[in-house]
């Protein structure tokens, strides 16, 4: 069923799914579409700068979403989503463009504009403008908007000794789910100096990953694309060990 992953519950109640004994959320971007040329969402291709992961959707397009932001929302997007320092260069320069009438609408538009903004070296692994796509794909299609209730959502959900696990593929996803898995196995997440715990932290999973699960170097071979892949997994508790 095509549905945002913050409507567990109702797919699951119009699919007439009680209670699931597992529930893997997979947080990375089809390679399917990564690799459509008309999609925009890869500065390999010339293309609109769509970018949203429902194409036939009414949600913003990322050319859309620059030309109605101010330039302080943008450097945000990007500092916070993309992790890319020089944020405020290339905000600049895209609210610059927009003012002089040359909105950034393909996907060569940006790419051209992040390398004049932050320098293009060949000798780089990583392309400069791979940040500033992948913080625009998120804010495009708020991909971090509600993940942590998903996660309690899901967890509540599943049946006792059921298994929740999650893949992602970025940072900023690792730790929502890392923070939530940990808050719902009873540790508490507020500032040491509040009196009174107020996150809602309880014992309702068993963290099983210690650390992440990462692809092993044979996987890396087959797919390249997993070498950013992290994998969380937790048991359900029964509910008479939940407080305990």
């Amino acid at each position: 069923m095509q549905a945002n992953f913050r409507d567990i519950a109702r797919v699951l109640a119009e699919a007439g799914h009680e209670g699931p004994q597992g529930v893997l959320i997979d947080l990375g971007v089809s390679s399917f579409q990564l690799d459509s040329p008309g999609r925009g969402f890869s500065f390999r291709f010339e293309a609109p700068l769509d970018m949203r992961l429902d194409a036939a959707g009414e949600d913003e397009t990322a050319a859309e979403l620059l030309q109605r932001l101010s330039e302080e929302e943008i450097a945000r997007i990007i500092f916070e989503y993309g992790e890319e320092r020089r944020s405020r260069r290339i905000a600049k320069r895209i609210v610059e463009r927009r003012t002089e009438g040359r909105p950034v609408l393909t996907t060569s538009d940006l790419t051209e504009l992040v390398a004049a903004a932050v320098g293009y070296n060949k000798a780089q692994k990583i392309d400069p403008a791979t940040r500033t796509f992948q913080a625009l794909r998120i804010a495009v299609n708020q991909e971090l908007e509600g993940l942590d209730r998903f996660v309690e959502t899901a967890v509540d959900l599943l049946q006792p000794d059921g298994r929740f696990v999650a893949i992602s593929f970025h940072s900023l996803e690792d730790r929502i789910i890392k923070r939530e898995l940990r808050r719902l196995a009873g540790y508490c997440q507020c500032s040491a100096r509040l009196p009174v715990c107020s996150c809602g932290a309880r014992q309702a999973v068993e963290i099983l990953t210690k650390r992440p699960l990462t692809a092993r170097e044979s996987e890396l071979n087959e797919n390249p694309r997993a070498r950013s892949a992290k994998l969380r997994a937790a048991r359900k508790l029964d509910q008479s060990q939940e407080g305990s």
